[in-house]
């Protein structure tokens, strides 16, 4: 077995020992949602629980990095996700959008079949756990470099974000802490253009109503040049990474030697969640008219 195969065996393997260690320290916060018995009208109400729960408690940073263990196989050390899509940037991400949508997925209210084994109690920990490595992840920076669209249809684009997407985003993509709204600036395109359609389609639960409504008429050349525009978005220099930042939590990771994107190992007898079905194939946008 070559060196970076063996390395990336070991390192996942890693992976899935030390949480159990981590949430060791919280045994008596692992029952209430590790379960998918909760009915589904109630599911809201058990995120919100979990949610007001966290909040009132003192994050541990140092902690949130040993958490964040769990997180780092797919969302990668830096928290810079996968340019691609199948992983988001959530470095930098405002902290009650990461305590919000951890505790969705948890109550089974966003359904996240991937992520759902690695959120449940006994793999990431009770509720001190989700503060501490939400207040990890939001001081991580930002890669300069995420995914973009063509850059097309830039114009419509911004057009269409300063007529829809302002008032709840912010005029730079800043999102708004004290209402969970996340911040969209440096997002990866293609994960942007993924959860669109899945919020269009019904099948994130947890969307807000108001965004429902609101791109229910986008056509796709409005919807992949709004979200081309907003992956262009900087976020302040102050958040963003150096280059060729690497973070020095992670001193022995390795870091793509193949070139192949992470997928991670399924916990043992946690991935009872229903599949979802395939999303829509991402529409293009139409050439420049000369």
């Amino acid at each position: 077995m070559s060196r970076p195969v063996f390395a990336i065996g070991l390192s996942i393997a890693l992976l899935g020992i030390i949480p159990w260690a981590v949430q060791a320290q919280e045994p008596a916060e692992t029952s209430a949602l590790d379960s998918d018995q909760t009915p589904a009208h109630s599911r809201a109400e058990t995120a919100r629980i979990e949610y007001e729960q966290v909040m009132a408690l003192t994050p541990d940073p140092e902690n949130g990095r040993k958490v964040y263990l769990t997180c780092a196989v797919c969302h990668r050390p830096e928290g810079w996700g996968a340019p691609d899509g199948t992983y988001p940037q959530i470095a930098g991400q405002l902290r009650t959008v990461i305590i919000k949508q951890l505790a969705d997925i948890r109550a089974r209210n966003r359904d996240n079949p991937l992520m759902y084994p690695f959120s449940v109690p006994r793999i990431l920990g009770g509720p001190q756990s989700v503060a501490d490595v939400a207040a990890y992840v939001a001081q991580l920076p930002m890669t300069p470099d995420n995914g973009l669209g063509s850059g097309e249809d830039l114009p419509l684009g911004r057009e269409v974000y300063a007529e829809h997407c302002t008032k709840c985003h912010g005029d730079h993509g800043e999102g708004n802490e004290a209402e969970h709204i996340p911040a969209i600036a440096g997002q990866h395109y293609l994960y942007l253009m993924r959860q669109f359609d899945a919020i269009r389609m019904g099948r994130r639960k947890n969307s807000d109503p108001k965004m429902v409504k609101k791109i229910d008429g986008f056509t796709p050349r409005h919807q992949a040049a709004v979200l081309d525009y907003t992956s262009r978005l900087r976020p302040p220099a102050s958040k963003l990474a150096e280059t060729g930042w690497t973070n020095p939590d992670f001193p022995s990771y390795v870091r793509d030697p193949m070139g192949v994107s992470p997928m991670p190992p399924m916990p043992a007898g946690l991935m009872d969640a229903p599949a979802s079905p395939e999303p829509p194939a991402y529409p293009s946008v139409p050439p420049a008219t000369r």
